[in-house]
């Protein structure tokens, strides 16, 4: 019998869709959940779920964005024979892509006992919600926008891609709002730094889903809550994206601050009273 239940998958399918790519955490949205659904956080069956249904999400981009994907691989298969081709940016933004993931695979290959273990605790979600609103908050401010997609460089990929490492480990911290943080105090603006936080997440996660698939098949999760849960991340997940963007485009990132300031004192209270447990 599957751990997670048809009716708990599209639940979560849909908070892993909103939340995937806000800055706000799907990961700590996805254990509050759980937690609040009975569903054990720690179960190698759940961990599997939650990383496999991210692919539903990485779907959702790679059609969002299919025009500017296939341009930038296009760009990038033909450099490997043509030299000029090399010194065009979407050439040279494959290879920072691909350099930028790097960081985030070692370490997640290296920490994985601790990632599962003690760091996926409700109460690191709860402060790494409280500590990288702050972050947000002084990235948003400092950062000077005036920076385009265009400008981007090898250091921002680098610098940017390797700020994923904090979401990895501090489940809370939030992969997108680390990456977007990252790329606001590099002075791109906010549409730039939220779709570079796009294009570095594909590699990322899809390869996170694609390794937890097998141990998540095997563990309970179930084949059908799996699918599920995966089609219902895509939909949501299409729509925040769309949303996200044009959000991002005339607001600053106030509003997602103040959000996960909320659920991260909300969480605390929950965890101190004894309603969710840690």
């Amino acid at each position: 019998m599957s751990v997670i239940s048809i009716g708990q998958a599209v639940v979560l399918g849909a908070v892993e869709g909103v939340t995937e790519f806000l800055p706000v955490s799907s990961t700590g949205h996805l254990k509050i959940v759980e937690g609040l659904m009975g569903i054990p956080v720690d179960d190698d069956a759940v961990v599997g779920f939650s990383a496999v249904i991210q692919v539903g999400a990485i779907a959702a981009v790679l059609v969002y964005f299919f025009k500017d994907i296939v341009r930038i691989v296009s760009a990038w298969l033909r450099g490997l024979t043509d030299r000029e081709e090399r010194y065009h940016h979407d050439y040279q933004f494959a290879w920072w892509v691909i350099l930028a993931t790097v960081p985030i695979v070692v370490v997640g290959l290296v920490a994985k006992p601790l990632i599962e273990g003690s760091l996926a605790s409700l109460w690191v979600v709860a402060g790494s919600l409280i500590a990288g609103s702050a972050v947000m908050w002084v990235a948003d401010r400092t950062g000077r926008h005036k920076r385009g997609e265009d400008d981007t460089s090898f250091k921002d990929a680098m610098l940017v891609g390797g700020s994923q490492i904090l979401a990895l480990l501090f489940p809370g911290f939030s992969r997108s709002g680390a990456t977007m943080s990252t790329a606001l105090m590099l002075d791109l603006d906010r549409v730039a730094a939220t779709r570079l936080s796009f294009f570095l997440g594909i590699p990322a996660l899809t390869g996170a889903g694609l390794y937890e698939l097998k141990d998540a098949l095997g563990t309970g999760a179930g084949a059908a809550p799996l699918a599920v849960g995966t089609v219902v991340s895509f939909g949501v997940a299409y729509a925040s994206i769309a949303w996200l963007l044009k959000f991002v485009a005339r607001h600053s990132f106030d509003a997602f601050v103040i959000y996960r300031i909320v659920v991260g004192v909300l969480l605390f209270g929950l965890l101190g009273t004894g309603v969710l447990h840690g």
